[in-house]
């Protein structure tokens, strides 16, 4: 349950977000004895929590910004319903963020980039273990692995450079070489997919909202309190932050800002000019699932994913570079479940909810993890793009430890809010 926010002094940390991350660290600052409010303007995985793929995503280790990627762009511009887009009117506004983007493709950066995603994920993978643990959420787990797929032996063999990145950081997966093969993994695929990837370890959970909630149920119940109002302004002193909502001011000895999309508004206002994005990604969801689906499946070619959501299933994906304004572009789900019904006959194409979310994006794919420059009294947790489940254990591990004093379990420099 939501409680009234009372304005004034407070011992408590002030965690802004109730997304999974906000959540995830409200529940560990509470394990280690710390008592916590969290403020949201929506309520619990009111916002793009509570509308991904449900996928913990440990074997994603591949920044979006690979070497060679820019050569792409301009085809970007020409598709708006290809697998990534940037909508004509916003090109010129994302124009700076395309350039770091650029930057971060760079063949040295690039490499730093995956080697801290693979510490990052080694990390998250055991610390969700240990959040099940805690949480006694192994009901809400599905350990059923994922299937990539690809139409032909040219296209497989295009992704291999990667998938050996991936082997490279201790990542198993297994090599499917054969429709047979890949029927074994999951009947019903369309006879053009030839060739696959299969990552036994790949869990999800059952539903991204119902997984978020019962964190959040299992916070309340160790006495953390929650509460629907919109923060408009962090203001730092030396010995306490004050908390500027519609409601009324809180002043609190620490603040974390885990508000997704929207966190880098509330940087700027402390001077720090973090080079947030959205990736826009749309989903539709069906109530029940009419075909025999054994494993998430991802269109890795066609940036999207089939997966099963409770007794239904979802199809979504894709990567939008769109801001956080402009209205949704619907046309972009219903091309996503059309190629679906193609790939999988049997899919549903009707009577769907369609759902467009912000996912938070670094032009560098890390998020932001650690203190304010300029306000040491303030932690950001933002910015994990489409892997803000997977990472939302181990984040909160890492943020606990910053807000507590220890020494977190990972080296925290790639994430460094300075870093740009």
């Amino acid at each position: 349950m939501m409680t009234d926010l009372a304005p004034g002094p407070t011992s408590r940390t002030v965690v802004i977000g109730a997304g999974v991350i906000g959540i995830s660290i409200a529940l560990e600052l509470q394990r280690r004895g710390r008592e916590v409010l969290v403020l949201d303007r929506s309520g619990v995985a009111a916002e793009t929590s509570g509308g991904n793929a449900g996928g913990f995503a440990f074997s994603v280790v591949i920044p979006l910004a690979t070497p060679g990627i820019m050569r792409k762009a301009p085809k970007w511009l020409i598709d708006p319903l290809g697998p990534l887009s940037i909508p004509p009117a916003y090109a010129l506004q994302i124009a700076p963020w395309m350039l770091r983007f650029w930057r971060a493709s760079r063949a040295d950066r690039y490499a730093a980039a995956v080697q801290a995603q693979a510490d990052l994920m080694a990390h998250c993978q055991a610390a969700l273990e240990r959040q099940i643990q805690t949480a006694q959420a192994e009901p809400l787990v599905r350990r059923e692995g994922q299937l990539e797929v690809y139409e032909g032996a040219r296209r497989f063999e295009a992704s291999l450079p990667a998938w050996n990145v991936t082997r490279q950081h201790g990542v198993p997966f297994e090599m499917l070489t054969s429709a047979d093969a890949l029927a074994d993994v999951q009947p019903g695929l369309s006879s053009a997919f030839t060739h696959g990837v299969y990552t036994p370890s790949w869990m999800n959970t059952v539903d991204p909202k119902l997984w978020t909630r019962h964190l959040a149920n299992c916070f309340l119940s160790g006495g953390g309190q929650i509460a629907q109002v919109e923060v408009q302004a962090l203001q730092p002193e030396d010995a306490h932050v004050t908390v500027v909502t519609a409601d009324g001011s809180i002043t609190t000895p620490d603040v974390v800002v885990a508000a997704g999309a929207w966190s880098h508004q509330l940087a700027l206002g402390l001077g720090d000019r973090i080079p947030l994005e959205t990736e826009r990604g749309y989903n539709t969801t069906f109530t029940s699932c009419p075909i025999e689906l054994r494993t998430q499946v991802t269109f890795g070619d066609h940036g999207f994913v089939v997966t099963r959501l409770g007794q239904g299933l979802r199809v979504g994906g894709a990567v939008e570079l769109g801001g956080l304004t402009l209205p949704p572009r619907f046309g972009r789900a219903d091309a996503l479940l059309a190629k679906a019904a193609k790939f999988m006959p049997g899919l549903p194409t009707t009577g769907g909810t369609q759902w467009m979310g912000h996912r938070p994006s670094l032009p560098d794919s890390l998020p932001v993890i650690g203190r304010a420059p300029k306000a040491q009294r303030v932690i950001y947790a933002f910015g994990h793009g489409h892997l803000g489940l997977t990472q939302s254990a181990g984040t909160a591990e890492l943020v606990a430890s910053l807000v507590t004093g220890e020494a977190p379990a990972l080296s925290l420099a790639a994430f460094s809010p300075s870093r740009f």
